[in-house]
């Protein structure tokens, strides 16, 4: 008998159990809509956000104090207006939106009047505070960003807005909520789950005490922490970099897909949009049209690639037979491909170049010809073309590489379709997109999937999804970012490649980017550059691009470096590489000479020539 006395009594319980939740859940409505009891005050217990380290566990984002001043309309009794906005340091105008706010909201339902009040005005609102019935002060916490730095990675948080409340029920008014960065894309980690506990008010609309002994009481759930993948080091090396000049450098360990660097030119200090001045002072950073300091070049900047993307043009035609690595073509100072096209090249006349000669002197007249020759390998252009773009389609060009920040477009890779569009009755062939063999025409690609193509290259083939968080507490990253992905050209034809940017070094168009005791390879690039102002197109000077990896064998870094406005690949965006790729590797720059050289380099005049050309107000 007592052998089943026991098994009865866990059963029983067990019963008990699942039929009082199956009741709290599914029946007893009333019970679980409990915001909607007057006669119920719910007050939320907020779990500390979670903290923010980079890859080698260096600190980037902790929480500080805060104060929201909330305010129950029903309570309200006559006050002093003009002392009580002065102590507030806001208008009579906001006082009075604020207080139909709260009226509209709910009469007798507590709600935030003022939100994101600092510690130091908290203590001056203390003193006095109990003059002001219907007024009570919640501590909350807002973020500490503690460097001037990846504001463009981090992001940050603000009120939610009524859209969202609408949308989202877990929001209600007064929270906070990510916005942009990994405080958006982690939000649901960052934030944990609030816990709630429900009070029961008499007629008075006092607390007497918890409703229904608590029962419904939920504890909140912890916020988890989070490791970028970002190295603080090389980050704000970068930005030193960056200086006076717009652009991007973005850096990925090949074998991981691990963004080292993520540095987005103009930035501006992330605590700029906490606090209460958020607002004021992210409409003079959206005002920055010249610099748009809130716009991230790397994720959203979509340009021609220029030269880089000869290499991928040779890997396609690698693939396709159309040449071997020593395929010799000759070259000309100029190459007409059919009537009205022409082509200038910058090898000397009568130049033979094979493949390795083609990439260090990034001939014009090669992979225009070997991209030509692709197309025309098959019985029509539109079935050459197709073919081609899936090739460059599986080095993740034209479209969201699927990286875990919520910013970003996905470029643009041409097939047939789109040329059917501008060029009616098929009235196209291979010569006519020829600007596509050498990264111009109608391509255009981000900065970081110039930085996932030096990966791929890297790896020989195979890249994985470029992400910026390493490691989340009590949890996981997302499968994706440890699954291979391969593109469409065999592993042996990147050997030819690499040779090809080792000499690019050596003895190329960068060789001011020699690391001593390092093989560095690479590529340089520069790509047309063209501005619309006030409805007329002008030319500007060229972009400036670089991409490369460190060391040859075993690469550790792969880096793309764009420098809007900076005349060619080996100007400004060469040594920037090579600089970030020394940095890394050695963890200190010896080449002091040329660090100064791009320290003290300036390219504001070259932003500020459209404007000043025209002659019209920067702010018109």
């Amino acid at each position: 008998m007592k052998n089943k006395l026991l098994p009865f009594l866990i059963i029983s319980s067990s019963l008990i159990f699942i039929i009082r939740l199956f009741w709290v859940q599914l029946i007893n409505i009333d019970d679980v809509k409990l915001s909607n009891k007057n006669s119920v005050e719910k007050v939320y217990n907020y779990p500390e956000r979670g903290y923010i380290f980079d890859r080698n566990d260096k600190l980037l984002v902790e929480n500080e104090p805060f104060y929201d001043l909330m305010i129950v309309p029903s309570e309200l009794k006559s006050i002093d207006t003009t002392e009580f906005c002065k102590i507030l340091k806001i208008d009579k105008q906001l006082f009075l939106d604020k207080i139909k706010k709260a009226k509209n909201y709910s009469r007798i339902k507590p709600s935030v009047f003022l939100s994101q009040i600092s510690k130091k005005d908290y203590a001056i609102i203390q003193e006095k505070l109990w003059k002001y019935d219907g007024f009570s002060v919640i501590k909350k916490s807002n973020r500490n960003y503690r460097l001037n730095s990846a504001s463009n990675i981090l992001g940050y948080i603000s009120e939610v807005n009524d859209y969202e409340i609408k949308d989202n029920s877990y929001y209600e008014s007064g929270e906070l909520i990510g916005r942009q960065g990994i405080e958006k894309a982690y939000e649901e980690q960052l934030r944990g789950v609030k816990g709630v506990n429900y009070f029961q008010k008499d007629n008075f609309n006092r607390i007497t005490g918890k409703y229904k002994n608590g029962i419904y009481d939920t504890i909140f759930k912890s916020a988890k922490d989070i490791n970028l993948t970002i190295d603080l080091d090389l980050q704000v090396y970068g930005d030193s970099l960056m200086i006076n000049k717009f652009g991007s450098i973005i850096a990925i360990e090949p074998q991981s897909g691990e963004i080292l660097s993520l540095i987005n030119a103009p930035s501006f200090d992330p605590n700029l949009l906490i606090g209460r001045d958020r607002s004021k002072n992210y409409i003079k950073l959206k005002n920055d049209t010249i610099g748009k300091p809130l716009f991230d070049r790397g994720l959203q900047g979509q340009y021609p690639p220029g030269s880089t993307f000869k290499l991928i043009n040779g890997l396609i035609a690698l693939e396709e037979n159309i040449i071997t690595s020593k395929t010799r073509i000759s070259c000309n100072e100029g190459h007409y491909y059919s009537k009205n096209r022409f082509m200038r090249c910058h090898c000397k006349p009568g130049t033979s170049n094979d493949l390795n000669t083609a990439i260090y002197n990034s001939c014009n007249t090669y992979f225009a010809t070997i991209y030509k020759n692709t197309l025309n390998k098959y019985s029509n252009s539109k079935e050459g073309i197709n073919k081609w773009n899936n090739h460059v389609k599986s080095f993740g060009l034209g479209n969201y590489l699927g990286y875990d920040h919520p910013l970003g477009r996905p470029g643009l890779i041409p097939d047939s379709k789109y040329y059917d569009k501008w060029y009616p009755n098929n009235r196209w062939r291979a010569a006519t997109t020829i600007s596509n063999g050498i990264g111009q025409g109608e391509i255009l690609t981000t900065p970081i999937q110039l930085a996932n193509i030096t990966a791929i290259i890297a790896n020989r083939g195979w890249y994985k999804t470029p992400h910026l968080v390493k490691k989340i507490s009590n949890d996981s990253i997302d499968f994706k970012f440890t699954e291979k992905k391969y593109t469409s050209i065999n592993a042996i034809h990147y050997k030819k490649i690499i040779d090809g940017m080792f000499d690019v070094i050596e003895k190329g168009t960068a060789q001011n980017s020699k690391i001593n005791g390092i093989d560095v390879v690479g590529k340089t690039g520069t790509a047309e550059n063209f501005i619309k102002i006030k409805g007329k197109r002008s030319q500007l000077t060229d972009h400036s691009i670089f991409i490369g990896f460190a060391p040859k064998e075993n690469p550790k870094i792969a880096i793309a470096v764009f420098i809007e406005n900076g005349y060619w690949g080996t100007r400004w965006a060469a040594p920037i590489a090579s600089l970030m790729m020394e940095k890394y590797l050695k963890k200190e720059v010896k080449r002091k000479y040329l660090e100064n050289y791009i320290l003290n380099g300036n390219l504001m005049q070259e932003y500020l020539k459209p404007y000043t050309k025209n002659n019209f107000s920067i702010n018109e």
